[in-house]
């Protein structure tokens, strides 16, 4: 979808300037490098002016403004993104959310949150847990806004029992690229009121409308839970023991894979000790309930199937020590791995549960055919893998070289072994060329149609997603 923009003027911001105050438009040469790039992706361009809005009133005067002006504009909340998502490709406007980060009502009779677009993920278990409620979604960016997760349907490390961000949005305020504002679901459990407007909105990474308002569906606390460390003697034999571990009556909360060298890298990052580091995989399961037995009954019955399956032993983290030192280590894999090299992009793929094995192992292969480090850990619990290629001394051409040809034979296996692009991560700019290898010519079509409907003039976050 081409499309040609308007250069921005100084009219342009001084009309910005007009809607929202000076010191909330920040200028091109004023603004810091931060709004230039992403967290890992790579792809680097400043927009022509940063606004920060803090109202669902300013975004839509914004939004109107840059229709009438075909100026291009990209959403952005804490810019923790992994694909270019909140990149200004076009240059034109950049409108930064973060700052409508308010909780506006807990609504314990309904149980949702509803909260503005900016509010931090790590705030929103802080807020309602006192209540006795809980959030499920569980990516491990703690420090992306709740705006950021519906945009991206943020998966996480409890999608396996709990579901992903999809799953717990009950209504959303949105501003169109026309600059009306819609009001999509509400707090209603059950609703068959035409097409679900929400859900499209919902991982469209911003290409659609502006999420300015959201309502999220809360769970019980669940008051006792435990996880268990299980080393394999090989990751094989980790990942075939997964499909049992669902099949079982209690299902776990988390189901996480990883090996030795991520295990060993965390330990440096962060000087501690792993409980254990001596096996080449493990598996990280967590147990949650409403009583004590509950859980005993289920981390048990856990225990013995993984030890009837191959485990090597099973190691109970009933010590809030030992279960510092696991999720501390586990929360930390990502900055290890970055840490160890001096640049990397990420394959965020999914695939079936049952050939988790088969792409990772896949994945090792690939590390002698193209000579370049790959580490990787996920979610073994729903296929969600996490493949990270190091750059490490490699020069500029041998790295984009490399990295190309590893891509490429990446998503081709996740295609062939029947799964998908992205897990969680969303498409962004930098997926765009493999989304569109997979998908077939009627997705495409419904795709663009979709976008074309909600926005005609293709302002709003342009040169994402659409394959």
């Amino acid at each position: 979808m081409e499309t040609t923009y308007n250069t921005f003027s100084d009219a342009d911001l001084a009309a910005l300037r007009e809607i929202c105050g000076e010191d909330r438009v920040i200028p091109r040469e004023k603004m810091g490098e931060d709004y230039s790039h992403d967290e890992l992706s790579g792809i680097q361009k400043f927009p022509d002016v940063l606004v920060r809005a803090v109202s669902a009133e300013e975004v839509s005067q914004v939004l109107k403004y840059a229709s009438s002006r075909d100026l291009p504009v990209t959403p952005r909340g804490a810019g923790t993104g992994l694909v270019g998502g909140a990149v200004a490709l076009c240059g034109g406007i950049m409108l930064d959310l973060s700052r409508m980060n308010r909780f506006l009502e807990l609504d314990e009779e309904n149980m949702t949150l509803t909260l503005e677009p900016g509010v931090l993920l790590m705030d929103i278990a802080k807020y309602v847990e006192p209540a006795g409620f809980f959030y499920p979604p569980d990516p491990g960016e703690k420090t992306a806004t709740i705006g950021g997760n519906i945009s991206t349907n943020a998966g996480g490390m409890r999608a396996v029992k709990y579901g992903v961000t999809r799953d717990y949005v009950r209504g959303l305020e949105a501003v169109l690229p026309s600059g009306e504002i819609v009001e999509l679901g509400g707090k209603v459990v059950k609703n068959s009121s035409g097409y679900s407007l929400k859900d499209l909105l919902i991982g469209s990474e911003g290409t659609l409308g502006i999420i300015t308002r959201a309502t999220l569906r809360l769970l019980p606390l669940p008051k006792y839970k435990i996880s268990l460390l299980v080393p394999f003697p090989d990751l094989a034999c980790a990942i075939r023991t997964v499909p049992q571990l669902i099949r079982a009556s209690a299902v776990p909360t988390a189901v996480e894979f990883m090996e030795r060298e991520v295990i060993l890298a965390a330990e440096e990052f962060l000087a501690r000790k792993f409980p254990d580091n001596s096996a080449d995989a493990y598996l990280l399961l967590t147990y949650d309930g409403a009583s004590e037995a509950e859980v005993e009954l289920a981390w048990h019955a856990a225990a013995e199937l993984c030890l009837g399956a191959g485990a090597l032993d099973v190691f109970i983290s009933n010590t809030l020590e030992r279960n510092e030192s696991i999720w501390a280590a586990r929360g930390a894999f990502l900055e290890a791995i970055k840490a160890s090299t001096s640049e990397m992009d990420e394959c965020d793929v999914v695939v079936p549960r049952k050939r988790v094995a088969d792409f990772v192992l896949f994945s090792h292969a690939l590390q002698k055919k193209h000579g370049i480090r790959l580490r990787s850990f996920g979610h073994a619990g729903d296929g969600n893998l996490h493949i990270y290629i190091l750059r490490d001394d490699l020069d500029e051409t041998a790295w984009r070289t490399k990295l190309g040809k590893v891509f490429d034979d990446l998503y081709a296996k996740a295609a062939e072994l029947g799964g998908k692009v992205s897990g969680e991560h969303g498409i962004g700019f930098a997926k765009r060329p493999y989304l569109a290898r997979t998908s077939g010519e009627a997705e495409k079509r419904l795709m663009a149609g979709i976008k074309r409907a909600f926005d005609p003039r293709n302002i709003l976050n342009p040169g994402k997603l659409i394959p």
